[in-house]
């Protein structure tokens, strides 16, 4: 996808063999770099690769990610797809899940990019792969599979670098709005939680400001394939699951409550997709008569 696609510009593209065009780069690279930014950042800031496996587990992930991928999309599509997006989805499972075993980081990228083949309605993601997949970890295998919470801590400055790089990427993909949105909520949410539990709202706020909430923040709500088209449906979409996080932390279960985010988003996304699909379903079938009738008028003779 070019920048002008993404940027909704009909200017065209930069001739082949111009300056311009060298030093320009793809688009779909940006959002792979991005990621591997955190994850770099978080090894350097934490050493969250050093020792029980931790290289090797990322790298199950990226590549049972981009296996499954190919051979999913050569055999759906008769093409073979790019790499980008099942990096993404890779490398976000390796920072995410929490586990003594590989098998896991595996078995959660294989099921991440399998949703994205088989749960499709009119052609349309309902759920966000990577969000899908390790909440099916969570339910299927929790005595192996937790999440990424705080062990990366909150320190400030990658924190500041990784918001800043993050922001400009959603910006240029025109979904900034839904990052603030659900931040905007995230935070009043937590200011009434920590008046119900009489906590302190620093404690009830501070996760957001950890690297999970990042990926969650930047990858996850901001998908293009998941998420709907109105730019005040996006907003709204994020209020949701702002709110229904704000539940779960609440009323929820130990798990519920642990990974609130993630069941929150599985819940609110779909149905938000399916309520778009099936509306725009009944417009365009709604069309379709007032086509056929306009046709008619047309060819009547006077």
């Amino acid at each position: 996808m070019t920048s002008n696609t993404l940027n909704g510009s009909s200017a065209q593209s930069p001739k082949p063999g111009t300056a311009s065009n060298r030093l320009r780069i793809d688009d779909r690279y940006i959002a792979p770099v991005f990621i591997t930014s955190i994850l770099v950042f978080g090894h350097i800031s934490f050493g969250i690769l050093d020792g029980n496996g931790g290289v090797l587990k990322i790298a199950s992930s990226i590549l049972a990610s981009i296996t499954t991928e190919l051979v999913l999309g050569r055999l759906v599509t008769r093409k073979w797809p790019h790499w980008a997006s099942a990096y993404i989805s890779g490398i976000s499972v390796g920072i995410l899940v929490r586990s003594p075993f590989v098998w896991p980081y595996i078995l959660c990228s294989m099921i991440t990019i399998t949703s994205k083949y088989v749960l499709r309605v009119h052609n349309r993601h309902l759920w966000n792969p990577s969000n899908l997949g390790i909440v099916a970890m969570l339910l299927l295998a929790p005595q192996f599979v937790a999440t990424l919470s705080i062990q990366w801590g909150n320190t400030v400055w990658p924190m500041i670098v990784i918001w800043t790089l993050g922001s400009i990427i959603v910006y240029r993909i025109k979904r900034l709005h839904i990052c603030a949105t659900y931040v905007a909520c995230f935070v009043i949410f937590a200011l009434w939680r920590s008046i119900i539990v009489h906590d302190t709202f620093a404690a009830e706020a501070a996760p957001i400001t950890g690297p999970m909430y990042q990926l969650f923040i930047f990858f996850m709500i901001t998908d293009p394939k998941t998420t709907v088209k109105p730019k005040m449906a996006q907003a709204l979409v994020a209020f949701l699951v702002a709110g229904a996080e704000h539940l779960f932390r609440l009323y929820g279960n130990l798990m519920l409550a642990s990974h609130a985010p993630y069941f929150a988003l599985t819940v609110v996304g779909p149905v938000s997709n399916m309520i778009e699909i099936l509306k725009t379903k009944k417009t365009a079938a709604a069309a379709i008569p007032r086509s056929s009738g306009d046709e008619q008028a047309t060819r009547s003779p006077v």
